[in-house]
């Protein structure tokens, strides 16, 4: 079972996740490959709503996509976005970046092979870590702007979604960690942590919400 104290400390996390930008149309929109399929379904949304005229999807594959996203995840977010009617050639493939900062770092590389003026991307991530992608994206790539965005739901419509709440708070804790560890690693831009932020971080990680936290010392993940 789940407390009620370590929801409310969730639902803290989720929330601080939130960067709360209004889409607006942008030179393109990069999908950020994850597990989650929804990435490419709110991409493809912003798209149809006239957000971005082009779409880059990165990602290889990881631990948790490999059976599942045999041909890599921006390729498996292709064809799901040209499954919701977005043209193929309104989409470009990263195949390669196998955390955010390659995500990032690849995105720029192959925009810029291709000559594609950029000055503002749309960054579309999964719900708990938009302010992290923000941040990496601020670090590696500065001088555009860039509009986060995810797929609007609740922290109990994503657990739903998943099926599995500990791995969810698991997910959200990790990504807190991060937001606090990464910037001294020259992985992401610093953000002040609100206190009351922290504290639920601390709770959620002393009663061992703890498989999805880096090494301090780690490479970027």
């Amino acid at each position: 079972m789940i407390s009620t104290q370590a929801w409310a400390d969730a639902q803290r996390l989720w929330d601080f996740q939130q960067m709360g930008h209004e889409p607006r149309p942008c030179s393109v929109a990069i999908g950020l490959g994850s597990h989650d399929l929804g990435v490419a379904d709110t991409t493809a949304d912003l798209y149809h709503r006239g957000m971005a005229p082009l779409i880059v999807f990165t990602g290889a594959t990881s631990r948790t996509t490999r059976e599942r996203m045999p041909r890599g995840e921006a390729e498996h977010y292709r064809d799901r976005a040209v499954e919701l009617g977005v043209p193929a050639d309104a989409i470009l493939v990263e195949p390669k970046a196998r955390n955010t900062g390659e995500n990032i770092r690849f995105s720029r590389t192959l925009l810029e092979e291709r000559r594609i003026p950029v000055s503002s991307v749309l960054l579309v991530s999964k719900p708990y870590e938009e302010r992290r992608a923000y941040a990496t994206a601020r670090m590696l790539w500065p001088d555009v702007e860039w509009v986060s965005a995810s797929t609007p739901m609740t922290l109990p419509e994503y657990v739903d979604s998943i099926q599995d709440a500990h791995l969810v708070i698991d997910m959200l804790v990790g990504a807190q960690q991060r937001l606090m560890v990464y910037p001294r690693q020259g992985f992401m831009i610093e953000q002040e942590t609100p206190g009351d932020v922290a504290a639920a971080y601390e709770r959620l990680r002393a009663k061992g919400f703890t498989s999805r936290l880096v090494s301090e010392k780690s490479n970027h993940g």
